[in-house]
């Protein structure tokens, strides 16, 4: 394979990251995509001596490196809204975010559910994380929804939910259903295996991952 062949696959798979990197429903994801497809398309423009498509994706990359670092380093002023299933507003965002919801968890349906603790988490006003759950002895919960929006798909928002959860008085969560997009997130949070295989996660301070 020559070396010109090779420059053009380079260009091809900068173009293609570019482009996934738009599929992306977290801001995050889709930032640290769409930086590494402008870094190789830049190599490739600069290889190709096509000087205003190298600078056009060096500043991509700067621009993307800049909105990385503040998504980083700024700290999210997360409130906490116990409310219920049934309320208009929380109704209207699980209606509005349900084809996106069963993405995550496809096992969730509006009309089959029984949930008795229900918890918006807000940052600025924007919805960030819906809660559902289900009581069960000795300070569990059985996790029924814990969707996070697009926007806010990192683990402080979680982190900042739990912490909600431990203040009025319970002890741990269980998560038992079938959602392998969701499996990835739950591992990083910190919740381990148990026997039946569900995933819990202690919510003392000691045994959480923050």
């Amino acid at each position: 394979m020559d070396s010109a062949t090779i420059i053009e696959i380079i260009g091809y798979i900068g173009s293609a990251l570019v482009l996934v990197s738009m599929l992306m429903t977290s801001v995050v994801r889709l930032r640290i995509i769409n930086l590494v497809g402008s870094i190789i398309f830049a190599g490739y423009a600069l290889a190709i001596r096509s000087y205003p498509t190298a600078i056009m994706n060096i500043c991509l990359a700067g621009i993307n490196v800049y909105h990385l670092f503040r998504i980083f380093k700024e700290q999210r002023a997360y409130t906490s809204i116990k409310t219920d299933r049934h309320d208009g507003y929380f109704s209207y965002l699980l209606k509005n975010y349900i084809d996106d919801i069963n993405i995550w968890f496809p096992e969730f349906s509006l009309q089959n559910e029984d949930s008795d603790i229900a918890y918006l988490i807000c940052c600025e006003s924007n919805p960030a994380c819906l809660f559902l759950g289900r009581k069960l002895q000795d300070g569990q919960i059985e996790v029924i929804l814990d969707y996070a929006t697009p926007a806010y798909r990192d683990t402080s928002v979680g982190s900042f939910l739990y912490k909600c959860l431990a203040k009025d008085g319970y002890r741990s969560l269980a998560f038992r259903q079938k959602a392998d997009k969701h499996v990835p997130y739950l591992i990083k949070i910190g919740y381990k295996v148990s026997d039946d295989g569900s995933y819990v996660l202690s919510l003392s301070k000691t045994d959480r991952q923050s």
